[in-house]
């Protein structure tokens, strides 16, 4: 039995633009381990999404194998996909995706309710997280009236109230300056090592990106 918890095999993803193929990801090999903290690096275009969306099971490969704990998770059902990603993966994005017309504790519940958690449990364990995330004080506030640090502080709560095995994060300083993006990382990190979780982060800033325990490069499709 390995002891990687992700093992990626021959991953190639290609699309067709005007009959044109265009190959975004050419046959990448990648294993990840239990509490490992990996970034990737690259340029725009690499195919650095593409990868952690197949990961995360919001895409599907041309070719190639995506084992997490030794099951193929390309086999699974739409319904098994869609478990695995609420239970298993929590996703950091560049964008908040929250949602508008609910507040911020409303927000974090969310994924603990889709899982069926009694209301109270999940009131409990959002304001639990968003302690860790130093914003308690704006539980009752709507995204709108919050700072892109403060949204995304929210986001990274809602990600990981679920405690999953595995953060993929894609750019989640992008939109934030220098000094909010250094600390939603101290962030990310503090909960990621409470959880002994994996973490996969994409970047394109240097400083984030030389933080990595293990530093991957994804120039035009291919991971070194």
């Amino acid at each position: 039995m390995s002891d990687h918890i992700i093992e990626v095999s021959g991953l190639k993803r290609s699309f067709q633009k005007d009959g044109i193929v265009i190959e975004v990801l050419k046959g990448v090999d990648f294993t990840a381990d239990k509490g490992e903290f990996i970034t990737i690096m690259g340029p725009s275009g690499a195919g650095k999404s593409t990868f952690l969306h197949i990961i995360g099971t919001l895409d599907k490969p041309t070719e190639g194998r995506v084992l997490f704990g030794g099951q193929d998770i390309m086999s699974f059902s739409e319904d098994e996909q869609s478990r695995f990603r609420n239970e298993k993966v929590g996703f950091i994005f560049q964008f908040y995706h929250l949602l508008q017309d609910l507040n911020v504790i409303e927000n974090v519940m969310m994924p603990l309710l889709i899982k069926r958690m009694k209301p109270a449990e999940a009131e409990a364990k959002a304001r639990t997280f968003l302690e860790t995330v130093e914003l308690t004080h704006r539980w009752n506030h709507r995204p709108g009236e919050l700072s892109g640090g403060e949204q995304q502080r929210v986001a990274i709560a809602r990600a990981l109230i679920n405690e999953p095995e595995v953060i993929l994060a894609d750019e989640p300083t992008g939109n934030l300056d220098r000094k909010t993006g250094r600390e939603v990382m101290r962030q990310i990190l503090t909960i990621q090592k409470n959880l002994s979780a994996t973490l996969i982060l994409v970047t394109h800033d240097p400083e984030i990106g030389a933080v990595g325990e293990r530093k991957l490069t994804m120039v035009d499709g291919e991971l070194s």
